[in-house]
Order: C-alpha cells, then sequence, then structure tokens
C-alpha cells in the first residue's frame, strides 16, 4: 500500500509528531509510506523517520532558505477552507489553503491520513476519488468547541473512517456526531521499547514529564511532593519539559522551600535514560487525549501515579497492577499513592515489572498492525462499493435496454 500521511508540522516535538513518526516508521517496513508535513521550520525534523520513509513539506517558513515563502501575499491572508474554530487557525493561510489542495488533488495514494482535525476538514473536501481518507484525532472530542464540532460533523461523513486515541472517545463519536458509514475506530499511540536497560526501582527518584502548562497540574505534583518530602526527605522530584508555568513554578517550589527536593530540568530529548533513572512516574493532568508519557514510563519499567482525569489513564494503567489512579485534583490522594510506593520497595518492583509487560500492547508493531487491518479492510469495502456500484450500473442500463428494446417491439 502507498500510505500518505498529511501532518501540520513534522519539523517539531510533540506527542502527535512523535507517534506519526513510530507509525509510519514501522508501516515503512512494509508499505509505501509518506509524511507530507503542511509547514518546514527548521532544516532537520527532531525525530527520525527511517530510512523507509519519504517526507515532503508545502510550505517552507524558514527565513533563510531560498525557498521561504513567509513573504507571499497569499501567506497572510486568512485560510478559507482550514476551519476557523481549529486552535492552529492562525498559522494557515490562502496559501496553505492552496497547496494543500493541490497536494491532495494529485496525490495517487492508497490511504490518506490526517492528523488533526483542520487537516481532516481538507481530506474530506479536497482529496480526490481513490484513496481511502482517514481522520486521526490526537485529541477529544470533549475539547473541540460547539463550532468545530458542527463543522466536522458536516464534513467528516465524506470520511471512510475516523479513529481516536482512546475507546472513551470513540463512544463520544459514535453518540454525538452522526457519522453514517464512517467507520470509528479506537487506536492507541505507540510508544517503541527504549533501547536501554528498565529502571530497577532502586533510585530514589519520581519522575515526570511534558509541556509545563495549566491542563499538567504540575501545582498539584509539587504541592503533593512537599508532604512526601516530609515523610522521605531522601526523595526527589524531577520535571522535564519546558512551557508558559516554569516561573510559577519554580516561585511555587521555593515558596514550599523545596529548591533541594524538586527540580525543574527543562526539555529533554530522548526521556527514555531519564525516566529509566527513576522509580516512579507521576501524571497529574487535569485532562489527557490519551496519556503518551504514562506509555513512556511503563516502558522504562516505571510504575505511574495518575489522576483519573477524562479518558486516557483509566485505559493504559491496570490500578493496583502496574500503577496508581488517584482522583483528579486531589494533592493527599496523590501524596498518599507516592508514598505507598516509595515506602513499599517489593511493592514498587512488582508494579515496575507489570508495567514494563503491560506497556508491551502500545509497541509501534501491534499498533502499525491494527491500522494495517483498518486500511485494508477499508480498501476492500471501497472496491467491495465500486464493483457493486458498477454492477448496480450495469443492471440499470440492462433494464433501461431491454424496456428500450420491448418498446421498439411494441411500436412495430
Amino acid at each position: 500500500m502507498h500510505i500518505s500521511f498529511l501532518i501540520h508540522n513534522a519539523y517539531g516535538i510533540g506527542g502527535t509528531i512523535r507517534t506519526t513518526y513510530n507509525l509510519a516508521r514501522t508501516l515503512g517496513e512494509q508499505h509505501d509510506v509518506e509524511i507530507v508535513s503542511v509547514f518546514r521550520h527548521r532544516d532537520r525534523p527532531i525525530f527520525d523517520p527511517g530510512p523507509n520513509v519519504r517526507l515532503a513539506h508545502l510550505v517552507d517558513i524558514r527565513k533563510n532558505s531560498p525557498g521561504y515563502e513567509g513573504d507571499d501575499p497569499a501567506y497572510t491572508r486568512p485560510a478559507k477552507i482550514f476551519p476557523a474554530t481549529e486552535g492552529r487557525y492562525q498559522q494557515y493561510s490562502e496559501l496553505t489553503d492552496r497547496r494543500i489542495g493541490e497536494h491532495l488533488r494529485r496525490l495517487r495514494a492508497d490511504v490518506v491520513v490526517g492528523t488533526r482535525p483542520g487537516l481532516n476538514v481538507h481530506i474530506a473536501r479536497e482529496a480526490r476519488r481513490g484513496p481511502v481518507r482517514v481522520g486521526q484525532e490526537h485529541l477529544t472530542l470533549s475539547t473541540h468547541s460547539p463550532g468545530l464540532a458542527r463543522t466536522l460533523r458536516g464534513c467528516y461523513p465524506r470520511l471512510d473512517a475516523v479513529t481516536t486515541v482512546t475507546e472513551a472517545d470513540a463512544k463520544d463519536y459514535r453518540g454525538r456526531m452522526r457519522l453514517p458509514g464512517v467507520r470509528i475506530e479506537s487506536v492507541p499511540n505507540s510508544v517503541p521499547a527504549p533501547g536501554l536497560e528498565p529502571a530497577d526501582g532502586t533510585g530514589k527518584w519520581v519522575v515526570a514529564a511534558g509541556r509545563l502548562a495549566p491542563v499538567k497540574r504540575y501545582d498539584l505534583l509539587i504541592q503533593a511532593f512537599a508532604k512526601v518530602s516530609e515523610a522521605r526527605p531522601d526523595w526527589r522530584l524531577r520535571i522535564y519539559g519546558g512551557g508558559e508555568q516554569r516561573a510559577k513554578l519554580r516561585a511555587l517550589i521555593d515558596k514550599l522551600g523545596l529548591y533541594n527536593h524538586v527540580f525543574l530540568m527543562g526539555p529533554a530529548n530522548p526521556l527514555d535514560p531519564e525516566w529509566a533513572k527513576g522509580s516512579i512516574a507521576a501524571v497529574t493532568s487535569s485532562l489527557e487525549s490519551f496519556g503518551m508519557t504514562i506509555v513512556e514510563a511503563m516502558r522504562c519499567g516505571l510504575p505511574v501515579v495518575a489522576t483519573d482525569c477524562p479518558h486516557g489513564p483509566a485505559e493504559i494503567i491496570d490500578n493496583g497492577v502496574d500503577g496508581r489512579l488517584v482522583p483528579s485534583g486531589d494533592t493527599n490522594a496523590i501524596a498518599g499513592a507516592l508514598l505507598d510506593l516509595i515506602n513499599n520497595d517489593e511493592l514498587r518492583q512488582q508494579m515496575g515489572q507489570a508495567a514494563l509487560k503491560d506497556s508491551a500492547r502500545f509497541d509501534p508493531s501491534r499498533v502499525a498492525g491494527r491500522y494495517e487491518t483498518l486500511f485494508t479492510d477499508l480498501r476492500a469495502r471501497g472496491g467491495l462499493r465500486g464493483s457493486l456500484h458498477r454492477a448496480r450500473g450495469s443492471l440499470v442500463g440492462g433494464a433501461l435496454a431491454t424496456t428500450e428494446a420491448m418498446r421498439r417491439a411494441h411500436a412495430a
């Protein structure tokens, strides 16, 4: 199969980019795969697509590049096809509309996959007939504005499938959206096995990672760790990532006197070596569309203490077996779950081993296999529909010819 992914910016960093590379790289072992990036803002991508995946871009915004297009007047005019209610709308333009449309109309692929709502709208409206059209949802329907949901309800019936990263979100799509004939499947994000030895559970570090953004609720984690450090001052917390809340979190750490216990480490890539230095991972988000960091930590042998926020964590963590789920927003529950694992070496190591084993279901080979089955089924369904359409046309044509012959005979 020729499989083409359409992504916002394949040269950046983030969960959607990471999991798209993981999936494309694995599918590329058996199929003809390309990643088409709407934007290119740096010379080399952060992630490696592998030797079998082609990487292309539609709009070059590298200021020192001979192909720079940021001065094109069309780049300053607003987009009309990319939905205005989509979160990335301000980055799209008349130029991106034109380039995406040209790409989709000339694309000769068996499957085209969009990776965010605005790009899925482009695919639904502009992809030529022939390729199977798949729209991936890496966020959640519940977080979309009513305006965007209405737009998707109007465009998504032209897709062959919509995939979500959790079954909870798939249920939302099935229950709240009218998408007759569109297959809605939940397929999780993939995380490859780290190329290093897993954590042994002896390091006295709790590790967290992700954007320093309000939704991640690192303020709760820091407040909970104040309680942890009172009981176990020999343990420390490392938080990896950058973002808008760094100064605020730094101030909170200083206010609570945790400057020797909680460390803001900044971004790290790859993260696997940092996970492996720890013994417990912590995720305290108020909302997760999936929970990539949960799986990443588990694949390194760490049990994860996570808030039971909507959608993601409960579909990844087997509570009490390979991690702990605690109520969202409850600092006492977070601290208690961390201390349970800190104070019980045997339980911590047992859960870490279970996490390592259970997280294998997110291996790219397994996730790619599910997508391969989906693509094959959709292609077969398309072929069957085409055959039925042709057969129906032949039957109708034959009936009309017979009727015309009988009319002529009667007239004679």
